[in-house]
């Protein structure tokens, strides 16, 4: 008998939805890969914590980590401490810090595990910023501390420099600065005003193909000392021309939640590694997928993730800063964690008409692991919110 749940439609009247059969991907991947893959992990809130959700985070360090194990059993890396952990968003840099000591310790006695912290200023809040000095210092506290741990770092986009910023040069400074201090290279992250309004104008200016320029100047002066840069624009065109410009040897880790597949297979001529939010919500797939990449089936590799694009697309849709609360959602329909709670209380940032979707989005992509317990699982939040 097939499995069926009434969801809302947007016309406000309830659907028998039919779920399809799980496409059953590997739990489990050992082959390696032709692509760096580094999935941004969220974590996984405590819903018992006597604490105020908005003001103080409250961490099930437990399941936290074990997500990310899950993570590495699929053979990719691990992005820790990102924007996907709410960080600067609900999670603060002392915890974030604690979040990062324990992940390096997991990583560590796996022996194998590949791991990226990100390091920022988000300790020094933009109001307080009052030079390009107080930001460089609050870049220099984060990245001590994470190789004190023998992290490697990835540098973060800076809502103080954004602020105190008064053009390019000023950029170029604190990079600079930055990139002749640290152990390892770096992956840089160049994060758009979709995801984080307070992040506009970043590299000195509004246009973009001048703040590429800036961008790629730094890292042409910096080259040995950078691993790749991340960019999140969700603009396709964007980061073929700048994967284009980097110098031999430095990658472009995609960030485009809405274009991924086609940016991971290449155009021929270059490809974009990845370091993608969406990577934790659909681990198994984009494991699977990049499988079929590595063995040269590149019709294999897009019949695995092109369903799964419409649902990152819903996921990562404006206003795009919410996209957390579907990663989490699905990491609840899934088993991996027993709630749908999360920091700050950003479970309420998305309506039931955009949860009901992800559902069926996921179903489509076969995504839903064990569709019984999602089931379920989505029955119990659509009666607390009365249906």
């Amino acid at each position: 008998m097939a499995l069926t749940i009434r969801l809302p439609r947007a016309d406000r009247t309830l659907e028998t939805y039919e779920l399809a059969p799980a496409r059953g991907f590997p739990a489990r991947t050992d082959r390696p890969l032709t692509r760096v893959a580094f999935a941004a992990a969220h974590m996984v809130a405590d819903p018992l914590a006597e604490c105020d959700p908005w003001l103080a985070p409250a961490i099930d360090w437990d399941r936290t980590i074990a997500f990310r194990e899950h993570l590495w059993d699929l053979g990719l890396g691990v992005a820790e401490a990102m924007d996907t952990a709410q960080r600067g968003m609900g999670l603060d840099w002392p915890t974030s810090l604690e979040l990062i000591r324990r992940s390096l310790a997991a990583a560590k006695a796996r022996g194998n595990a590949v791991i990226a912290c990100g390091a920022g200023t988000d300790h020094l809040l933009p109001e307080n910023a009052r030079s390009i000095d107080d930001v460089i210092r609050a870049y220099e506290e984060q990245i001590e501390a994470i190789e004190a741990l023998d992290g490697r770092i990835i540098l973060m986009a800076s809502r103080a420099l954004a602020r105190v910023a008064k053009g390019p040069d000023d950029y170029a400074r604190v990079y600079g600065r930055i990139l002749s201090q640290v152990k390892q290279p770096v992956v840089l992250h160049w994060l758009g005003d979709m995801f984080d309004p307070a992040l506009t104008g970043y590299w000195g200016t509004g246009d973009l193909d001048a703040a590429m320029d800036t961008a790629l100047g730094i890292i042409g002066d910096f080259a040995p000392k950078v691993d790749g840069i991340k960019i999140s624009l969700l603009d396709k065109e964007k980061e073929i021309v700048m994967r284009r410009r980097l110098p031999d040897g430095v990658r472009m880790y995609t960030g485009d939640d809405f274009n991924y597949a086609e940016l991971i297979a290449g155009d021929g001529e270059r490809h974009s590694d990845a370091l993608l939010g969406i990577f934790d919500a659909i681990a198994p797939a984009a494991a699977a997928a990049l499988a079929e990449l590595a063995d040269g089936n590149e019709a294999g590799f897009h019949d695995i993730l092109a369903p799964t694009v419409p649902l990152s697309r819903h996921i990562f849709k404006a206003p795009t800063r919410f996209y957390k609360t579907g990663v989490v959602f699905m990491a609840y329909l899934n088993g991996h964690q027993d709630h749908f709670t999360m920091v700050g209380g950003q479970e309420s940032t998305r309506s039931t008409q955009h949860l009901a979707e992800l559902f069926r989005l996921a179903d489509k992509a076969g995504l839903l692991t064990d569709p019984e317990r999602a089931v379920r699982r989505m029955a119990a939040v659509l009666a607390v919110r009365g249906l």
